[in-house]
This record gives structure tokens, C-alpha cells and sequence, in this order.
């Protein structure tokens, strides 16, 4: 001990009490104590795989460049980040107690920063300005792709032009009708057509579907439609080898199996929808059977497994090559053939893409001796495919079909599963029914990691999903797959026709469960649209489940908690406004969503629907007895809170007295008209007229407390948006 410092002495027989103890314990205790060194400990002690982690950062930054309105907020956003890493690497540099904050705070920071640059960049390099103004043009183009769509009564072409003015590149995409089709259409071959082209569609109401944004990342500066005839110029050459045998498959399919079943099989054999009914599509979708019909995780790893299963029992038939060849490294490479095959086949669009990279990379796992699915696997596969298409990040299909594969990892993963699953000493119908209630806890955990996803997205949800896919999925995967290709493969021979049949009766069985499914009470639940903040919620309380282990993984159903409040307590907007002002919504007059005009668009109509949260229709304001209509205007009184509104909506844009419109106004708080209405018509609180909603967008209005939401507030300055000339946008506006 040093100088002037006494051992206490204690009688024999006495307890130590606090007051004896020396103060350096004291000085320790208190430098415990301090956040930093908890936290490192906790870091340090905690036992899970920290490269998620990373990529979860990297995701993040992506994630927040869409969220955030502009450059100044994405360049604020990555100095406050640089700042912060430095600091924190700096300030505990001589820590050496804290060393894993220090490389935690850094690496996450670091890939926050990459993440935002990283899709800055892709948006600059890919993104593609879009058309002014909407024109018809005669245009000379080379077809790109042929997308067939016959139950839309429709071709669809994506074509490559120098003819829309400025003499560069553009690349469009029209609809011809199937009347006008013609076999010589195809990649390729020049055309000439007469076109009416618009630009890409922003969302017509806040919240909904941003096809501009699709539209930027994947270069379509139009879309539109075909006038007339299509003249041919130049045939195409042959067609590339995966292309044709697509066609030749989905038309074999189509012939062998007619009806709803061959345009399903054919979906399935090679990734053509196209034929497939709205009604059948619906169904599929309220039944939470949606992913069955696009080529993703499922099908690609039915065929992988199976093309591994079958492989490596011929391979092992064959005694040179079990005695000299690691089989199950060879089985591994065959069935990656296959999986790559099959992706190049349906089309290599980025969910088949994304979905064959972490197949193959399960494959590797597997060659190699290592666990199969963990969560290192995913997030390998989610890296590789954000460094190709950062874009897909906010899209529903990379966020649906990674929360699905963690969703179960983490149920797999977990210590009483597992003592579940353990192999034991049981009877034939124990172990059956132990798997079979597996399969049952194992769909309604996928539900419920998917439901705020769909509901953010969709603003509707199948609330019994999780019983059809118990039975779909299995039907699918070992049922519905192996008779279409067995079937193709003994028309070879001339021998499919029995099990063709059989295909036809498991698709109908499918179908059956899909309209029985979503025609239930209550089978389709809806709900407003969910902010961006609550969204972020679930997210963040999903990923604290699923990546960290033991039963710190429970705090992260605390957001989520906190998320289903804030989701149930989340009210209706009174009034939906599209950008073009024709049509106005209302909420909250009774089970029917009241609207201004009654429209023939089911596009429009679903949009007003599920973006109000309601299923009960639309009645047109005219058959309304609350309301006064004119041939020119209609007026409605709404109770709200504690006083009326009174809003005044233009029905036509035809003229009227400007003297009369004006004392119109000054007795309405809201006015709304497709058209410029003059300086003199000054509502007490909001003129919703054409000059304004070029300005914002499509409106989202709730008068209880007076809260505005606009398409230009959820588009900000992004290069897709066409509202970002205009006046400032909020960055956190709307967030919650």
C-alpha cells in the first residue's frame, strides 16, 4: 500500500461493513457503473454474429437517402455520421475496456455512410429524367422485352427510341392491344408506331404505389399506349436461348393444361403471369398466397433441393465416383446449375436473382460442412444484392421475402424449438403431428413478421394466411412442382397426359383454397395508411428478435408493442384528395367511403379505398343526403371534433360567375377543384385548386387537428419526383 494509506482494522467476529471497505473499490464501482463500460461488457459478452449487424447499418443508410427530402439532408445526414465515428473512435482510443463500442460505433457508422453514398450514386448513374409533358409521337423503336398479358387483353412492349425530341436514348414502355399483336413483334425487331406517351405516375394520393420511382431506377422515362397499327422494319434475329424455351414452355403448359390451372402451371414452369385472371390474382392475394405466383424463395428452392436430392442418390449409384468424389460437393454444384437455370428461364428478375443467391449460398454451406441458414447466410445475400440494386430495399418483395427467411431462423433457432424438434423415441402419428403443428407455429410466425409489411405497403392484409399456407405451401412444393415436371418431362415421350391431370387437380385444389380463403368474414383486414416512423418501429423490433440471442432478444418487442398501438390508434384521414383534384374522398359518414365522382377505374377506386382504410365501397356525394349538389359544385357540412366544416367541390371545369364563385368561397374552409380558380375565391382555411395541386400532389387531410400530408412531402426532392421545383419540403414532416 502507498504512503499514509491504512488496512481498516476490524474486530474479530465483526461483519466488514460498506463504511470499511477502501475507496479504491468505491472509484471501481463507479467507473462500472458508467454507460460506456456497460455497454461494452454487454457487447463484449453477448455471443452473436455481429456482421448483420453491419449490413443492417448499410441498409440503414439506404433506407434513410429515400426517407430524407434532399442533398442537404443526405449530406447533413453523413457528416453527423463521420462526425460521430470519429469522435467515438478518437474519445476511446486509450479505452482500451471499451474497445468493442469503439469498433461497434465506427463499423456501423461507417456502413450507415457507404449505404447513403452508395445509392446516391446508383440513382445518379441508372436514374433516367422523365417526359415534361404527356405528346403522341410517331416513334422508330427497337424492342427491349415482350411482356404478354392476354387476361389484361394486352401486349406489352419495352422499346429503346431516339424520336422524343432531344435526340438521346429513351427507353418507354407502351401497351398494344392484343388485336394489333403480331408474331413478329418480339426483342429485337425495329417498329414504327404512333404513341401516346405520359410521364411515369406519381402516386395519386400520399401513401400509395410510386410507380415514378420504379419507373427512374429502371430507366422508363413514358409509359403509354399504341395508336393504330405497328409497322415492322426489321425481324429480329434469333431470339437468345432462355427466351424461346420460356415461350415454348409457357405455350406447352397453356396447351396441355387449359383454364385457370395451365395459366397457374405455367407460372410455376416458367414465370409467365400474364394469363392469369384478375379474379384468380385477387384470391390469391386476400388468401396470403400472393408469393406462390411470383418466382421467388419457394420455387427456387423446391427445384434446388429437389435437382440436390435427386443428384446425389444417382451420383452415389455410380461406385467410381462415391469412392473417389466428395458427393454431396458435386450434388451442391448440379443443383446450383439448376437453380441459376431455372432463374435465367423465369425471366432473372431481382426477387428470382436474390432468391438463387442465397440458395446457392446455402449450397456452399452445405459443401463445405457449415450451418445451412443462419443469419450470416442472409446477410451475405442481402449485401450482394444491395450492392446491385440498392432501389429494391424500399420495395415490398426484398423486404417480404429476407423478413420471412429470418422470421424463421429465429424460430428454428431458438433454444425451446429446438428441444422440440429433438430427435426422440415416439410413435409414426406423434412425430407426424409434431411436424405438422410446426409447420402450423412456423406460418403464423411468417404472418406475423410479414403483416406490417403488407399492411404498409398494401394498407390490407389476409388475416388467415397463415392457415392456407399451412396447406398451399406443402401442396406447392412437393405436390403442384414435381407433377408439372414430371409431366414435361414425359411429353418427351409422349406420356404426360395422366399426369398433366394430376397437375390440373392439385391447381385447382390451390385455387379452392384461395377463393374459400379470401371469401371469409373478416378475411381482408384494412388500415390507413401507416407512417414512415411506425414502419421503423417494427422493423427495428423484428431485427432485436431475430439477430440477438438470449433473452435480451425479448427487448425488441417493445417497439413493436409501442408500433401495434400506434398502428390501431392511427385515424382515417377525413378527406383524400388526387393530385389532379377529380376526385375527393370522405371518411367517416358510415361504412361507404363517399366520393365526389363515381369512377370506372379500378385503379382509382382500390387507391381511395385502401388508402382510406375502409371495404365498404364508394357512393358517389350526389346520392348522399348530407350533401347539396349542383351541376357545377357539390358543398358538404362534416362534424368534426368540436366545430363544422364546410368544404365546396367543383364537379366540372366548366365556367361560372367569378362574383358568385367568390361568396361561395368566402362561406366554405375548404374549397377543391380540378381546375385554376381565381385569386378571389378565398376560403377561410385551404383552396385546393389545380394551381396548388401541381405544387403537392394528391392530399391527405385530417381536420381534427388540422394535419396535411402530400405526395411532394413523401416524394421530397428526389430525382423521380416532379413536384421538386417547387416550394420546400419538410424532412421529417410526416414521419410519424
Amino acid at each position: 500500500m502507498g504512503r499514509g494509506q491504512q488496512t481498516p482494522i476490524v474486530p474479530m467476529g465483526e461483519r466488514l461493513t460498506d463504511a470499511a471497505l477502501p475507496r479504491t473499490h468505491w472509484r471501481k464501482r463507479a467507473q462500472l457503473s458508467s454507460l460506456g463500460d456497460y455497454a461494452d461488457t454487454f457487447l463484449a459478452n453477448a455471443g452473436f454474429d455481429r456482421a448483420p449487424w453491419l449490413v443492417v447499418a448499410f441498409a440503414a443508410g439506404i433506407a434513410l437517402w429515400f426517407g430524407l427530402s434532399g442533398p442537404v439532408a443526405w449530406v447533413c445526414a453523413t457528416l453527423i455520421a463521420f462526425i460521430c465515428a470519429s469522435a467515438g473512435w478518437l474519445v476511446w482510443a486509450k479505452k482500451i475496456a471499451r474497445n468493442h463500442l469503439r469498433l461497434a460505433v465506427t463499423t456501423l457508422l461507417l456502413c450507415f455512410i457507404f449505404g447513403v453514398a452508395w445509392i446516391w450514386i446508383r440513382s445518379e448513374m441508372v436514374g433516367a429524367e422523365a417526359l415534361k409533358n404527356p405528346q403522341i409521337a410517331t416513334v422508330k423503336a427497337r424492342i427491349l422485352e415482350r411482356i404478354e398479358q392476354p387476361a389484361a387483353d394486352r401486349l406489352r412492349l419495352v422499346l429503346a427510341t431516339r424520336d422524343l425530341g432531344d435526340g438521346q436514348a429513351s427507353k418507354i414502355r407502351v401497351n398494344v392491344p392484343l388485336d394489333k399483336d403480331d408474331p413478329a413483334l418480339r426483342e429485337g425487331a425495329v417498329i414504327r408506331a404512333q404513341v401516346r406517351l405520359m410521364p411515369p405516375a406519381p402516386p395519386a394520393l400520399p401513401g400509395g404505389y410510386d410507380f415514378a420511382r420504379t419507373a427512374w431506377f429502371q430507366r422508363f422515362v413514358a409509359t403509354g399506349s399504341v395508336l393504330g397499327d405497328v409497322t415492322v422494319l426489321k425481324n429480329s434475329r434469333k431470339l437468345s436461348f432462355f427466351k424461346g424455351l420460356q415461350r415454348f414452355i409457357s405455350g406447352h403448359v397453356r396447351s396441355r393444361l387449359e383454364g385457370a390451372p395451365g395459366h397457374i402451371a405455367a407460372a410455376f414452369a416458367s414465370g409467365d403471369r400474364g394469363a392469369i385472371s384478375e379474379a384468380d390474382e385477387d384470391a390469391m392475394r386476400d388468401a396470403g398466397l400472393t408469393h406462390l405466383l411470383s418466382i421467388s424463395g419457394l420455387h427456387v428452392s423446391a427445384i434446388i433441393a429437389a435437382t440436390y436430392f435427386l443428384a446425389l442418390k444417382l451420383l452415389g449409384l455410380v461406385p467410381w465416383l462415391a469412392l473417389r468424389c466428395r458427393l454431396p460437393l458435386l450434388a451442391a454444384a448440379i443443383s446450383a446449375l439448376a437453380g441459376i437455370g431455372y432463374t435465367l428461364l423465369t425471366g432473372a428478375e431481382v426477387p428470382t436473382v436474390r432468391s438463387c443467391i442465397g440458395a446457392v449460398l446455402v449450397l456452399l454451406a452445405l459443401a463445405i460442412g457449415r450451418e445451412p441458414l443462419s443469419f450470416r447466410m442472409v446477410a451475405v445475400a442481402a449485401f450482394v444484392v444491395l450492392l446491385l440494386w440498392p432501389e429494391t430495399l424500399v420495395g415490398p418483395s426484398f423486404q417480404m421475402s429476407f423478413s420471412a427467411v429470418m422470421a424463421i431462423i429465429a424460430l428454428h433457432s431458438a433454444a425451446p424449438i429446438r428441444r422440440f424438434l429433438a430427435p426422440r423415441e415416439e410413435s409414426w402419428p406423434v412425430w407426424m403431428g409434431r411436424r405438422v403443428a410446426m409447420l402450423l407455429l412456423t406460418g403464423i410466425v411468417i404472418e406475423l413478421a410479414l403483416m406490417p409489411i403488407v399492411l404498409f405497403h398494401f394498407h390490407r392484409a389476409g388475416v388467415y394466411g397463415a392457415l392456407a399456407n399451412v396447406i398451399a405451401i406443402p401442396l406447392v412444393t412437393f405436390i403442384s412442382m414435381p407433377l408439372i415436371a414430371l409431366a414435361l418431362l414425359f411429353d418427351l415421350v409422349g406420356l404426360g397426359g395422366p399426369v398433366w391431370w394430376c397437375a390440373g387437380l392439385s391447381l385447382d385444389v390451390l385455387l379452392a383454397i384461395a377463393h374459400f380463403t379470401a371469401g371469409q368474414p373478416g378475411a381482408v383486414k384494412m388500415l390507413p395508411v401507416m407512417g414512415t416512423g411506425t414502419f421503423a418501429l417494427f422493423i427495428l423490433g423484428g431485427l432485436w428478435l431475430g439477430l440477438w440471442r438470449g433473452r435480451v432478444r425479448l427487448l425488441g418487442s417493445a417497439p413493436i408493442a409501442v408500433a401495434t398501438i400506434m398502428v390501431l390508434s392511427t385515424p382515417r384521414p377525413d378527406l383524400l384528395i388526387t393530385g389532379d383534384g377529380r376526385h375527393v374522398a370522405i371518411t367517416g359518414e358510415g361504412e361507404h367511403l363517399l366520393s365526389l365522382r363515381d369512377t370506372r377505374s379500378d385503379y382509382t377506386r382500390d387507391n381511395l379505398l385502401e388508402l382510406s382504410g375502409m371495404d365498404g365501397g364508394l357512393r358517389p356525394l350526389a346520392n348522399w343526403p348530407g350533401s347539396e349538389c349542383s351541376r357545377d359544385f357539390c358543398v358538404v357540412s362534416l362534424r368534426r371534433g368540436d366545430r363544422d366544416w364546410h368544404i365546396l367541390m367543383a364537379r366540372n371545369r366548366e365556367q361560372v360567375s367569378e362574383r358568385g364563385l367568390a361568396a361561395a368561397c368566402e362561406r366554405a374552409d375548404i374549397v377543391i377543384a380540378s381546375r385554376f380558380l381565381p385569386r378571389s375565391c378565398r376560403p377561410r382555411w385551404l383552396k385546393a385548386d389545380r394551381r396548388m395541386l401541381l405544387q403537392t400532389g394528391g392530399l391527405s387531410i385530417s381536420l381534427d387537428d388540422r394535419t396535411i400530408r402530400s405526395v411532394a412531402d413523401m416524394q421530397g426532392q428526389h430525382g423521380w419526383s416532379p413536384y421538386r421545383s417547387h416550394a420546400e419540403r419538410p424532412v421529417m414532416k410526416s414521419l410519424f
